[in-house]
């Protein structure tokens, strides 16, 4: 029988990790003369580390206009986008710059790599940027890239890589810096089905073992094969949260 001495202290009690990100009843409106478009509708969430979360929706339901904003990119409406305890609304643009270049990893659909940069120039770009281009930041991008399977790409540019292994770079790249959140946006979209699922993975394994909090937006439910949870979104609402594996799989059967 356990006695009162033998219960656990309140500092022993674990409790869960804090949330990286939280936006909290955020909105986003678009002025047009007389017309007034609500793009996002008083959309609240949390993601916490080690968290691979998809927003996903048909086109028009606000989720790139979501990830915009929980990116820095656009300042809301009205509501408060907070990342490890920092209020975004609440930082001067310059400031905000800085932020996201620190603490946030982006991934785009269409990569945007540097033509001109080699694969390790466009990885080590990030780390010039925020100052930390050292040795342990030149080992951090060629270990990256050698998980990512393009150690024998290092030297290579843009245009002599395929689909696939663009977005590779584009992960180590979104990664590198060593961020709290990360975000990518239809990271899929250009490849054929082997390469995405093959990206998704890579993506998705990344996040977990470096208890990174991730977003991705995708039109493509099969990729939520590798996700935590989903977030499912129409005009601008949430339209359902998806918290468990059976859920999702249901979701993904229903595609």
């Amino acid at each position: 029988m356990q006695t009162i001495l033998d219960l656990p202290t309140i500092s022993q009690v674990s409790s869960p990790p804090q949330a990286v990100l939280s936006a909290r009843s955020v909105s986003k409106l678009y002025q047009s003369g007389s017309l007034s478009v609500t793009a996002v509708d008083n959309l609240s969430m949390d993601v916490h580390p080690g968290e691979f979360v998809a927003l996903v929706g048909p086109s028009g339901s606000g989720k790139t206009t979501m990830l915009a904003m929980l990116a820095a990119l656009l300042k809301p409406t009205q509501g408060e986008v907070i990342i490890d305890g920092v209020n975004l609304s609440e930082m001067k643009e310059t400031d905000r710059v800085r932020f996201r270049r620190e603490k946030i990893g982006f991934t785009f659909q269409s990569n945007n790599l540097v033509p001109y940069l080699t694969v390790r120039e466009n990885v080590e770009m990030m780390l010039m940027l925020n100052g930390r281009l050292d040795q342990a930041g030149r080992e951090r991008a060629l270990d990256l890239l050698e998980r990512l399977g393009l150690a024998d790409r290092l030297n290579s540019l843009p245009n002599q890589l395929s689909g696939g292994q663009k977005q590779r770079v584009a992960i180590a790249r979104s990664l590198v810096h060593n961020p709290s959140l990360v975000l990518a946006d239809e990271p899929t979209a250009s490849l054929d089905s082997e390469r995405a699922f093959q990206v998704v993975s890579i993506f998705a394994d990344l996040i977990h073992e470096q208890k990174k909090a991730g977003i991705m937006v995708t039109h493509d439910l099969r990729m939520c094969i590798y996700v935590d949870r989903v977030i499912q979104m129409r005009d601008g609402k949430i339209e359902q949260v998806l918290n468990t594996r059976q859920e999702i799989d249901d979701l993904m059967a229903c595609a």
